[in-house]
């Protein structure tokens, strides 16, 4: 059972996986031709630390040992689904996700990630892109919480020289908010 709050969001962790190389993975969802972070709820009582290990596991088949927690989001980045998606027949009602995102560098090789370990797999099959990637990859509502997500933990990914330039097909207004720092990109 996820934890939706009074508000309407579900309470979510995302997974940024890097390799270390400036490359994250990204996940394509099983039957479908979708590509994501792996990323999943949080049931009640659990922490978000233990919500994020335990859908690493589900999700892409690593361990604590096979990864470096490198950081996380200071606070919740929220997305409100689509009207088509809001499902008005459940109790409580979910009207988007409540996500803390988690950055993590793979310390074991990449024949470590699978999809077999959760009770119904959600991804058959991932590939490593360059780090803003995954913003063009995501279904269009989430994108501005992946924008923010990337943003405020490039530096942590990118110690020492900086994340690299944003791409050329972003809309100018997120290109702008990353060299201003704003928060806000929808």
């Amino acid at each position: 059972m996820d934890f939706i709050d009074e508000q309407g969001f579900r309470a979510n962790v995302g997974i940024i996986l890097t390799d270390g190389g400036g490359r994250v993975l990204i996940a394509g969802r099983r039957g479908r031709g979708g590509w994501q972070f792996p990323q999943g709820g949080i049931h009640p009582e659990e922490s978000t630390e233990a919500a994020m290990f335990r859908e690493l596991r589900e999700e892409v088949g690593l361990t604590p040992s096979d990864v470096e927690l490198v950081g996380s989001t200071e606070g919740w980045l929220k997305y409100r689904l689509p009207d088509r998606y809001i499902r008005r027949e459940q109790t409580p009602l979910c009207i988007g996700q409540k996500q803390r995102w988690f950055l993590l560098q793979l310390r074991a090789g990449v024949e470590r990630v699978r999809f077999d370990l959760g009770p119904e797999p959600e991804f058959d099959r991932c590939r490593w892109v360059d780090y803003w990637r995954p913003v063009k990859e995501v279904v269009y509502f989430k994108r501005p919480v992946y924008v923010r997500a990337l943003q405020e933990l490039a530096p942590l990914a990118f110690p020492h020289d900086g994340p690299p330039p944003p791409p050329a097909w972003w809309p100018r207004r997120w290109q702008r908010a990353l060299h201003e720092r704003i928060p806000e990109l929808a």
